[in-house]
């Protein structure tokens, strides 16, 4: 009997021991492919021999040493690395041990932020609905998903949540794309004004939607006009990319695409590829200045905050996408994988959207491709669609809840950036293969 708490008590896991390249491989030798890189982490594959030797030769040297008392090379030359690609005003690196540390720290930040300043009366932070920023209570509160926050709702911050940028769902047939998303953004002035502008902090968004939505970007011009408004009411811009940074979109940090600059940044998952567990917040030298020529102490931490093998792992795992120029591989492989998608699944009837950018790509399905109405929930649909492509040997990353948090179902891939045409046929394959038979069900 297992001791290990698991994330579903009734599942019999089968016990991984190694990988290679885009595969992980079980205690009884079956291989599947990462399709979705775990929860879009695994960007470089598993067994990338420049990042192994870099952690291996970093616990060789110094395992540990508490940011309190002392810094490390690793951190250092890894924050210098990160400013030297962020978007420009970016300046300052806070590490941590993940994406849901990441989101707490840039919410605490941008708090101290305006009291350094004086704006003692900015408390309040605006999100998105459909949005999902981490599990932990001020994260979790900053996401817009209902199912994921029902049950701990009582312990929850209160947290205005702004509808999604959704063309898909949320598009009217009489608005162009444009349209659409100046509308969108301009809930958020809207939202701005109804709590009073001198009380907002921050709002915060993924620039392209992950777990609870399937990879959904914004329309062209959605996060201009947000920062646009941000700007005028002296609000913080949050941009989480957790999820779709650090290359996933075909741009070392996803905003690139929508050329705007955040105030505060958040990067975690791709950015340790899996290797070691590392986080990141980035925020620019303004808010940082807030800080250092006030009271100098940002009053947040955790033990393990620029740990030396995370960030030497990290470092190794930059140096990798950058050197290698992998963002541009993925524009290229994130095409081929979108075309094959459609060629395969863009007629099905149940296929409603396939979407994304890079190798960050969605699919929802629907009961209707007309009316675009998602499956009744009873159904269970995108955990089949987990359960029957793991025993195919793929590994995808379903969720129901797509529209409102309870109905609809979406699933995403996010492969290694290495992934091949011939690895790209395969995972379409048996992904179709999978979708047909729990249809069957």
């Amino acid at each position: 009997m297992s001791h290990v708490f698991p994330r579903h008590c009734k599942s019999n896991l089968p016990t991984a021991v190694a990988g290679d390249g885009c595969y992980l491989i079980d205690s009884n030798g079956k291989r599947y492919f990462d399709g979705s890189g775990g929860a879009a982490v695994s960007c470089l594959g598993h067994s990338n021999q420049r990042v192994i030797d870099a952690v291996k030769a970093q616990v060789d040297q110094l395992a540990f040493a508490h940011t309190g008392f002392l810094t490390s090379d690793p951190a250092e030359k890894l924050a210098d690395l990160l400013i030297e690609h962020a978007p420009e005003n970016l300046e300052r690196v806070y590490f941590v041990s993940g994406g849901s540390e990441a989101i707490e720290a840039a919410i605490k930040l941008s708090r101290q932020s305006h009291l350094e300043n004086g704006q003692t009366e900015r408390r309040h932070i605006i999100a998105r609905q459909q949005s999902y920023h981490g599990n932990t209570l001020g994260a979790l509160a900053a996401g817009g998903n209902e199912w994921r926050r029902a049950q701990f709702d009582p312990l929850l911050i209160n947290i205005s949540h702004i509808a999604p940028c959704y063309e898909y769902v949320l598009r009217g047939d009489d608005e162009t794309a444009h349209q659409y998303g100046q509308r969108a953004a301009q809930e958020l002035e809207d939202e701005i004004i109804r709590l009073g502008p001198d009380t907002v902090m921050a709002f915060m968004a993924e620039p392209v939607v992950g777990a609870t939505l399937g990879a959904v970007p914004a329309v062209d011009g959605y996060f201009k006009r947000i920062r646009e408004i941000c700007d005028q009411y002296g609000v913080h811009l949050i941009l989480d990319e957790v999820m779709c940074g650090m290359g996933r979109t075909g741009h070392l940090f996803a905003c690139s695409h929508d050329q705007i600059q955040p105030d505060i940044l958040t990067i975690a998952k791709g950015l340790g590829a899996g290797y070691q567990p590392i986080g990141a917040m980035l925020c620019s030298g303004v808010i940082y200045d807030s800080v250092a020529n006030g009271t100098g102490f940002f009053q947040h931490g955790h033990t393990y905050i620029g740990h030396p093998v995370a960030c030497a792992a990290a470092l190794a795992v930059v140096s990798e996408i950058v050197e290698r120029d992998l963002p541009a591989r993925v524009k290229v492989m994130g095409v081929k994988l979108h075309d094959a998608l459609n060629a395969a699944l863009g007629q099905h009837e149940n296929v409603g959207d396939i979407r994304g950018r890079g190798l960050f790509q969605g699919v929802e399905f629907v009961a209707d491709q007309t009316t675009k109405e998602p499956y009744d929930p009873s159904r269970g649909l995108a955990g089949k669609i987990k359960k029957i492509a793991f025993e195919n040997g793929l590994i995808c990353y379903p969720m129901p809840g797509t529209r409102d948090g309870k109905k609809g179902d979406h699933l995403l891939l996010a492969p290694p950036f290495i992934i091949t045409d011939e690895q790209i046929d395969e995972v379409v394959s048996k992904l179709t293969t999978s979708i047909e038979q729990a249809l069957e069900t």
